[in-house]
C-alpha cells in the first residue's frame, strides 16, 4: 500500500514536472526566435534538464507499481545514473543561469560581447559532460557500486557510501555556496542601484522613469531571496540526511530519505519553471499568448470553423523610458 502511494505521488510529480517545463521551454523558444537573446539559452537548458528529471523519474514509477523481481546490477546502476545525471544537470543549469545574470549585472556594457553563441554552446556542452561524469561515475568505476538484494532500484541500494559522500561534499556543497554567493552579490549590486537612484531622486534630478527602476530592483531582490530559499529548502535536507546515512548507517532510516526527502528535492524541478515564468515578464507574456492561441483554436473547432472574437488577445502598446524622454 505504501509503495503504491509513493508510486502515485511520483507519477503525479513527474507529470507536473514534464508538463510545466515543456510549456516554459516552448515559451522560451518563441522568445529566443523573437529577441535572439543568447542568455535565454541557459534558462531553456534549465527547463530541458528539469524535464529530463521528470522522464527519468517515470522509470522509478514503474518499479513502484511492478512486482518485485530480480534485475541485473548494471540495470539498476544505469537507471540511477540517469536519475543522478539529470538532477545534477538541473542543479548545474541553475548555477549557470546565476552566473549569466551575475555577469549581466557586473558588466552590463560588455555582456553581449562576452556572451556569444560559441561560448554559450561550449558552456552547455561542458555542463552536460560534467553532469554525465557525476551520474555515470559508478558505471565507469565499479568500486563505487554496491551489491543489493532488494528488487527495486534505489540510491543506497546501488551506490557505495564513498560515492555518495564524494558527490555531496565535492560537488553539491561547493555548488550551493557558489549559488548563494552569486545571488547575494547580485542582491548587493541591486541595493547599490536602489541607493543611487534614491540619491538622484532626492537631489531632484530624476524624472518619471527612475521610480520604475527602483521598483524593478526591489522585485529582483525578492526574486533572489525566493530562489535561494527554494533551492536550499528543496535539496539541503536530502543531502544532509544522506551524508549522515553514509557515515552512520544505523542513525537514519534510508527509506525516509529516498521516499520523502528526495521527493522534496525533486520538487525543485517543478518550482524552477514556476518561479522563472512568474517573475520573468517576457516568459509570462509568451505563455499567455500561447494559451490564447490554444483557446482560439479550440473555439474555432467547437464553432465548426467560425471565428469567435476573443477579448484580451490584442497586446497593449508599451511605452519605454526613452519614448517618454523624446
Amino acid at each position: 500500500m505504501a509503495s503504491s502511494a509513493l508510486g502515485a505521488i511520483l507519477a503525479v510529480l513527474a507529470s507536473l514536472i514534464i508538463t510545466a517545463n515543456a510549456l516554459v521551454a516552448v515559451a522560451l523558444l518563441r522568445l529566443i526566435q523573437k529577441s535572439g537573446f543568447k542568455g535565454l539559452y541557459f534558462v531553456l537548458n534549465l527547463a530541458v534538464a528539469d524535464a529530463m528529471v521528470g522522464f527519468t523519474v517515470m522509470g522509478l514509477v514503474m518499479d513502484e507499481f511492478s512486482q518485485p523481481l530480480y534485475r541485473p546490477q548494471i540495470f539498476c546502476v544505469l537507471r540511477m545514473a540517469f536519475v543522478t545525471s539529470s538532477s545534477a544537470a538541473s542543479i548545474l543549469s541553475l548555477i549557470l543561469v546565476a552566473c549569466d545574470r551575475h555577469l549581466a549585472i557586473r558588466k552590463p556594457f560588455h555582456y553581449f560581447q562576452l556572451v556569444t553563441g560559441l561560448r554559450v554552446g561550449v558552456r552547455l556542452v561542458g555542463l552536460w559532460l560534467l553532469a554525465a561524469i557525476i551520474g555515470f561515475l559508478p558505471v565507469l568505476s565499479p568500486g563505487f557500486q554496491k551489491v543489493s538484494a532488494d528488487g527495486k532500484c534505489s540510491f543506497f541500494g546501488v551506490f557505495h557510501p564513498t560515492y555518495m559522500l564524494t558527490v555531496f561534499c565535492v560537488g553539491f556543497f561547493p555548488a550551493l555556496f557558489l549559488f548563494i554567493y552569486l545571488y547575494c552579490d547580485m542582491l548587493k549590486i541591486a541595493s547599490v542601484h536602489v541607493q543611487h537612484i534614491q540619491e538622484v531622486e532626492h537631489a531632484g534630478l530624476a524624472r518619471s522613469c527612475p521610480p520604475s527602476r527602483t521598483t524593478s530592483d526591489m522585485k529582483a531582490m525578492r526574486t533572489v531571496a525566493v530562489l535561494i530559499g527554494c533551492f536550499t529548502l528543496s535539496w539541503l535536507p536530502f543531502f544532509i540526511a544522506s551524508i549522515v546515512q553514509t557515515v552512520c548507517t544505523e542513525c537514519f532510516p534510508y527509506k525516509v530519505i529516498e521516499n520523502y526527502l528526495w521527493l522534496l528535492g525533486l520538487c525543485n524541478s517543478l518550482l524552477n519553471p514556476l518561479l522563472y515564468s512568474c517573475w520573468q515578464k517576457d516568459v509570462r507574456l509568451q505563455l499567455s499568448q500561447l494559451a490564447a492561441g490554444v483557446k482560439r483554436r479550440v473555439l474555432f473547432h467547437l464553432g465548426n470553423g467560425r471565428c469567435f472574437p476573443g477579448r484580451g488577445t490584442k497586446p497593449l502598446p508599451t511605452v519605454s523610458c526613452l519614448q517618454l524622454q523624446d
